[in-house]
Parts: structure tokens; sequence; C-alpha cells
């Protein structure tokens, strides 16, 4: 018999296991970034601009959908189950999008892999933040964040080693979407070695196993203090009544659900995506050959992981506020000087190259200011009782606020060329500057309660000071 392990590496195999989720949904998201061009070839997928779009998004409007049902499914099946059936999606869904004859057959292979993307990016944070102690939740489960940057970085990597050496092969796109079954199956075996949540097992009455994962993971004396801690919440939120839509009729509730659906539209309109998903095809449309073109956008992806580790550095030590208006400034700049420089050094040598520390100087602000101040501020705008209803809505529109601009970037750099279209994004960036300054509250340091307590405030504040001045104007 092996030794038994402590509950520090059990924790860690956990958190390895469990966000390869993170990891394919990484990968199956900047895959296409370097296949796309190869794919458009005549005698392959002959794709035109849309087609090009549909592909690239078709994944996104699958993650839109599994985003939103995957909470339901894993709060009715168990987070390990859900995962290993998407485990078992990712799997047939890449060897679907490997083998696509036809591009009408891609898209719905790549619909069928966002239903997974989507389910992973609602199960996996749950199913760590339940099994880590609270003292490491934070760092558990930015662990996930870190593999999707990780998978995204690997794609680009795969795809340039393959595009360089096999890039001769008409079907070398087959080669670099196929690589993403190999994970797939690392999900899918050792979840079935992973226990399930300790905290969907008390929810379902599962007392005995719960307290057995806790041993696994905590000391015992812990585990016995947090099984009793873990009932007790249960015990307060049933009591509590769970928001619905109606409740959007109340005006402080729907001022919270309007700022956090306003913070994701802002994070996905930057035009991360178009660099992320389209990184390829700028880097070409810049002056780049297609081996040039996947070779620099590596650079994307080390920069992209090595922001995120810098974002999480910086979130411990600043407003919330500040830092998203930076990450926006930052990103409004980099898409203007892509824009200019465009234009002005368009078919010199040295523009592929200024394009590409551009890209490189906007990931730095997206992933280092902007995408964890998103995902953090969401977290902590909504009570209790509102954040099933207002998660799912906030999360819906940001998957489908990511699906347009995926389907709308190639069409519009087909139409108005490289300089207008992130022209394009400037304006539409001055728009969420603007939201961000004028709506978006600080959250650092206040309590949920001193939160909820100020939105319930506002509207009242408002009618006083307006009360006060009529009555100084008699």
């Amino acid at each position: 018999m092996g030794q038994q392990k402590t509950p520090k590496q059990f924790l860690r195999t956990v958190t390895i296991i469990s966000t390869f989720g993170g990891l394919l949904f990484g990968y199956d998201t900047g895959v296409v970034n370097g296949a796309l061009p190869y794919m458009a070839l005549p005698d392959q997928l002959n794709l035109t601009p849309f087609t090009e779009g549909l592909v690239a998004s078709g994944l996104l409007f699958g993650a839109a959908i599994g985003s939103f049902l995957g909470g339901r499914i894993s709060d009715a099946k168990g987070r390990r189950k859900m995962l290993l059936m998407l485990a078992v999606i990712f799997f047939f869904a890449t060897i679907g999008c490997t083998l696509s004859p036809t591009v009408e057959v891609m898209v719905c292979f790549r619909f069928l892999l966002g239903l997974a993307v989507g389910g992973a990016s609602v199960t996996v944070p749950a199913y760590l933040a339940e099994m880590s102690p609270a003292e490491n939740r934070g760092r558990m489960v930015t662990q996930n964040e870190l593999m999707i940057v990780t998978g995204q970085l690997c794609a680009f990597v795969f795809n340039a080693i393959i595009g360089v050496s096999f890039g001769e092969s008409a079907h070398v796109w087959r080669y670099m979407l196929v690589i993403a079954s190999l994970p797939a199956v690392v999900l899918w075996f050792g979840m079935l070695a992973m226990p399930e949540s300790p905290r969907w097992l008390v929810m379902n009455g599962k007392i005995g196993e719960a307290l057995k994962v806790l041993k696994q993971a905590r000391d015992e004396g812990r585990a016995i203090a947090e099984l009793n801690e873990i009932q007790d919440n249960l015990a307060q939120e049933t009591s509590i009544e769970k928001a619905t839509l109606k409740d959007l009729t109340t005006p402080w509730v729907r001022r919270i659900v309007f700022i956090a659906m306003g913070i994701a539209i802002c994070q996905q309109i930057s035009g991360v995506n178009s660099i992320m998903y389209y990184g390829t095809q700028i880097l070409q449309k810049a002056g780049f050959s297609t081996e040039a073109a996947l070779i620099g956008n590596i650079a994307n992806g080390v920069i992209a992981v090595s922001a995120t580790f810098f974002g999480i550095w910086m979130m411990g030590r600043h407003g919330r506020r500040p830092l998203l208006m930076t990450g926006q400034i930052g990103t409004i700049c980099a898409l203007f000087l892509i824009g200019t420089f465009s234009n002005v050094l368009e078919g010199t040598t040295i523009l592929p190259y200024v394009v590409l520390s551009l890209t490189v100087t906007f990931l730095f602000f997206q992933q280092g200011f902007l995408s964890p101040i998103t995902w953090l501020m969401l977290s902590e705008l909504f009570p209790m009782r509102l954040r099933g209803m207002g998660m799912g809505l906030t999360v819906l529109c940001l998957w489908i606020t990511n699906f347009f601009v995926g389907l709308s970037f190639p069409v519009l750099m087909d139409a108005f060329g490289l300089s207008h279209t992130f022209f394009a994004f400037v304006g539409i960036g001055l728009f969420g500057l603007l939201f961000a300054y004028k709506f978006v509250p600080e959250t650092r340091g206040r309590s949920l309660e001193q939160i909820e307590q100020d939105f319930r405030n506002h509207g009242k504040k408002k009618a006083e000071t307006l009360t006060k001045a009529s009555t100084s104007a008699e």
C-alpha cells in the first residue's frame, strides 16, 4: 500500500487535475488563432471572413449556453460528475473538429466544444472553492485562471512548432486541433480518482462521505469543525429567499446588475479576444509571413501568463476602480497606436514588429489590470441572495459579447482594414472608460454587507439631496 497523502499534497493533486478543465478552456479558445489561416485555404475549408468568424465564435456561443446551464447541472449531478461529463464532451468534440470535412460540420463541433468550455468556466472554480480551506481559496481558484492563459500559451507554442515544421502539409490545422484530446483524457482519468465536493455532499445529505473527503483535505479536528460550519451555512442559505428576474423591478437590485453587466461588457469590448483569437491574422496583415506570425504570437501568450501573475499581485495592493480604469486607458492607448502605425507605416518592413510590440503592450494592460479586476469585482458586487441570478445574467452577457466580437472582427478587418478596425475598438473603449468612471463603485476593503447597504441607500441619498436643494431654494 502506498503512503497516504498529506492534506497539502491531496489539495495540490485536486488543483492540478481539476484545472485541466481550465487548460482545455485556454487551448480550445487559443488554438483557432493559428489554425484559421490553414483552414481558410481553398483546398481545405475555403473560409470567407464571415465563416472565419463563425468558426471562431461558434465556440463562444456554445460557451454562453454552457456557462448558463453548467451551474445548474453541477448543482444537480455534482461537481465531479460534471467534470467527467465535460471531459467526454471535450474529447469527442475535439475529434469532431479535427476530422471536419466542411465548415458547417466544423461550426457544429465548435459549438459542442463551447458547451464544454462554458461548463468548465463555472464548474472548475466552484469545485476548487469548495475543496479548499478558506486561507488557500484565493490562491487555489486563481490557479484555474493561470491554467486558462497557460492553455492559450500552449496553443500558440504548438501552433508555431507545427506550422513551421509541417506548414507545407494541407491538413496542418488538424494536427493543431487534435492535441486538445490529450488533456481531455487526463481530465477524465484524473477526475475518476478525485472525490466529490464536500459542500455538494452535505447539500445532498451525504454527511459521512463529506467528512471523509474533508479528512483527506484537512486535519481531523478542523475537518469536523468545517463540516459543522458547512451545515450551518447551508441552513442559513436555505432560509434566504433567492432572487429571481422579478427582483429587477427593485431599483437598487437593477443598479447592481446593470453595473456588473457593464463591467463584463467593458472587459470584452476592449478587443482582447480579437488578439487572442486572430493574433496570427493581425500579424499577417501587418506584414509577417504565416510562419513568422505563428512564432510572433507566442509573445502574446507569454505576456498574458506573466501579466496575470502581476495582476494578482496588484489586486492585493490597490483599489479596484483605479486598476480597472488603468487597464482601460492602457488598452485604449495601445489600440490607438496600432491603428495609427498601421496607417502611417503601411507597407514598411518595421510595421509587423511595431504591431507585435503593441499587441504585447495591450495584453499587459488587459491581463494585468482589466481581466482579473473584472472577475474579482463580479464576485464582490452581488450579495448572497442575488448571486445566482446576477452572476448567471452577467456571465451570459459576457459570453454573448465575446461571441459578437469574435464573429465580427474578421469581417470588419476585411471590410475596413487593420487600422480602421482598431480605431473602432478605441471608440467603443472610450465608452467603457466613461462607464467605469461614472458608475463603477470601489469595493476594496468593504464587506459584502457594506456594499449591499451602499446600493440600497444610493437612491435614498439622491432623494435626500434633491429634497435639501429644493428646501434651500424656497
